[in-house]
């Protein structure tokens, strides 16, 4: 009974997981924002997002990622996840890598886009969890709004199912030092039995899930996030998120 609950929790945990340990740039949403754009910094710029979420049911996520861009012959994101979770009193630590390049550059009036991937194994057992490939896409509106659509497949191997990963948001710099950023993001494919024979269960893997959230940047290179979200894990309860993002220069 208890490995059939770890099971349950872990086919319901891991492949949302995978979205919300995306990034993006400093200027994008990033930190524990799910829907990611199309830019990178410069070669040199590094950045660490941090966040704490917890949730009505009491689970609860803890991430750290850091990540530079190096010139590999073309500006190149390199970073890493390491994420500390509980999910229905199953506790799971996860680590992996994850890359990202620009194709077209963000600029106002004009679509950029991206493409990134990562992976994640857990740390504890070795266990692949998932793979993520995704292309995200942005459109500058004006210099301070712009909207992201994500689009890609990711792979839970826990439960051996592939999806596919979409996500939509926006980012309104109303006004200095505040930015409201919302977004609506989830997967879709297959959903894994609760025990085999059983349907799944009705808030799970592919059901959406959305956050809004204020950042307050005192200054260019900090941000610090407080975040609502809904069903974030398919588990139907709200979430509250404290984030804390921190960018500077290597060349400097």
């Amino acid at each position: 009974m208890v490995t059939d609950f770890r099971l349950r929790s872990c086919a319901r945990f891991v492949p949302v997981l995978g979205t919300l340990l995306l990034t993006a740039p400093a200027w994008a949403a990033g930190g524990a924002f799910v829907v990611d754009d199309a830019s990178i910094g410069k070669p040199g710029e590094c950045k660490v997002e941090s966040w704490l979420a917890l949730a009505s049911n009491h689970d609860m996520m803890a991430v750290t990622q850091p990540a530079c861009v190096v010139n590999l012959g073309i500006p190149v994101e390199l970073g890493g996840t390491l994420a500390r979770t509980r999910s229905s009193d199953v506790w799971q630590t996860g680590a992996g890598p994850k890359a990202k390049v620009n194709l077209l550059p963000v600029e106002t009036g004009r679509v950029g886009v991206g493409i990134a991937g990562s992976a994640v194994w857990n740390v504890g057992t070795g266990e692949y969890l998932f793979n993520l490939l995704y292309v995200p896409v942005t459109f500058q509106l004006r210099d301070n709004f712009r909207i992201n659509l994500n689009a890609g497949w990711q792979y839970d191997g826990t439960a051996r199912l592939n999806y596919a990963a979409w996500g939509a948001g926006f980012e309104w710099n109303f006004t200095e030092p505040l930015t409201l950023i919302g977004e609506v993001f989830g997967l879709a494919g297959a959903i894994p039995a609760a025990n085999p024979g059983n349907p799944p269960s009705p808030n799970s893997t592919i059901e959406p899930r959305a956050q809004l959230g204020l950042r307050y940047t005192p200054q260019k290179d900090i941000d610090i996030d407080v975040i609502w979200g809904h069903n974030i894990t398919g588990e139907n309860a709200q979430w509250v998120t404290l984030g804390l993002n921190v960018r500077f220069d290597l060349g400097h």
